[in-house]
């Protein structure tokens, strides 16, 4: 398929980018939100009550961590009442995963282009192996978990960063080892923490800090995110493109933007992923597609490049669409310079997704809809074609 020239224009936008993490910002000082805002994954919901049980405990958990309420109650209450807004991580230049929220004073990855200058993109430090946010549990646990990840563990990081870590090299190397940049992520992260060790002046010596690292094969994963948005955001505002520009849910709603419409979300219900449960509860128990990490198979990486990742296809394969290899092309944009030697295609267009009739495969954890056992498994999320549908008919009209 022959790309239309705005899209061609909005992929080779977003490829001409260099992510670069350098330092950390909070959403308070770099994009001036107010104390009293949320940020969450995917698109809006219409009222508090539509709030999904996840997303909920995670924004009490970090009103009680920011100083907004004395406990997990008083925040819902806040929540339902207005008094403490949820609004999309992604409209703020912010990528969360799963069930996480961002707070104003919480210190955000602060990802920017390197070959361009000023703009840049967020996204919180992962929660790693331990209890975290993403899960969407309210308890001590997690709270905790945020104090010491916001203070101890941002020290060490800290101290490694040095003058910024190109964040395209380790993707690499992580999907020439096996990884798919979203679902797997250990050879990145291991690329990632060594890069950390080595500019640490005298090394990392925290024992906690460096057992956290070991156990924690996800802790790339926010950080290519927020590199991904960054591509992503930087092909936005190309009149006539349709080339997708943010991708992700919030258990209730999926949603994309694209290039020549900034801003604005094509929504539909959000249906749960497809695949294993580690727990012996009911399927019914799954919650909707969750997280802005599906800004990674909109840009082409995750599932969408499964066959590099013969582990993640093992586990994850039985639960793909059977027109899954058709939408790596047909879906696709084209090649990026660092990612030839892999053989791969990037970016997403929703002219693309129309011609092919589908939208792209995601790889998602699945969530407890309930808010009460975390994470149930993992699998599969078959996005449906409708919002590229309704993207391709207003940008026509």
């Amino acid at each position: 398929m022959t790309l239309h020239p705005s899209d061609q224009l909005a992929f080779d936008r977003a490829m001409v980018t260099q992510p670069v993490w350098n330092r950390f910002n909070t959403a308070a000082d770099a994009l001036d939100l107010p104390e009293n805002v949320l940020l969450h994954a995917g698109p809006a919901f219409s009222r508090p009550t539509d709030i999904t049980a996840p997303i909920l405990n995670s924004a009490c958990v970090a009103a009680v961590w920011e100083g907004l309420s004395r406990d997990f109650d008083q925040a819902e209450a806040m929540i339902m009442a207005g008094e403490i807004a949820l609004r999309p991580a992604q409209d703020h230049d912010v990528v969360t995963p799963l069930a996480a929220v961002v707070s104003a004073s919480m210190p955000l990855h602060s990802v920017y282009d390197a070959w361009r200058g000023q703009t840049r993109v967020f996204s919180p430090i992962n929660g790693g192996a331990r209890p975290s946010l993403r899960l969407g549990l309210r308890s001590d646990a997690v709270l905790e978990h945020i104090r010491w990840l916001n203070t101890r563990f941002l020290d060490a990081l800290q101290n490694g960063l040095a003058e910024g870590i190109a964040l395209v090299p380790l993707a690499v190397t992580g999907l020439v080892g096996g990884d798919d940049c979203h679902g797997r992520t250990p050879v990145a992260t291991e690329a990632l923490v060594d890069e950390l060790k080595d500019r640490t002046p005298g090394g990392i010596n925290d024992e906690d800090v460096l057992e956290f690292m070991a156990n924690s094969p996800s802790l790339f994963l926010n950080l290519w995110m927020a590199a991904t948005k960054l591509m992503m955001k930087l092909a936005e505002g190309v009149e006539g493109s349709s080339f997708v520009t943010a991708a992700g849910g919030n258990g209730r709603e999926v949603g994309i933007q694209i290039s020549g419409l900034p801003g604005r979300w094509f929504t539909v219900p959000a249906a749960p992923p497809k695949g294993r449960f580690d727990t012996d509860l009911p399927e019914d128990r799954a919650l909707g597609a969750i997280g802005d990490s599906a800004v990674v198979e909109a840009f082409g990486l995750g599932a969408m490049a499964i066959e590099l990742s013969p582990e993640q296809k093992k586990f994850l394969g039985a639960y793909l669409p059977d027109n899954s290899n058709a939408r790596v092309t047909g879906l696709s944009a084209g090649s990026h310079p660092y990612f030839r030697s892999l053989d791969i295609r990037l970016g997403s267009t929703a002219r693309g997704a129309v011609a092919q009739g589908s939208g792209p495969t995601v790889g998602l954890g699945i969530l407890d809809r309930l808010g009460q056992a975390g994470r149930l498994g993992g699998g599969i999320y078959d996005m449906p074609v409708d919002p590229f549908s309704a993207a391709v008919k207003v940008l026509k009209a």
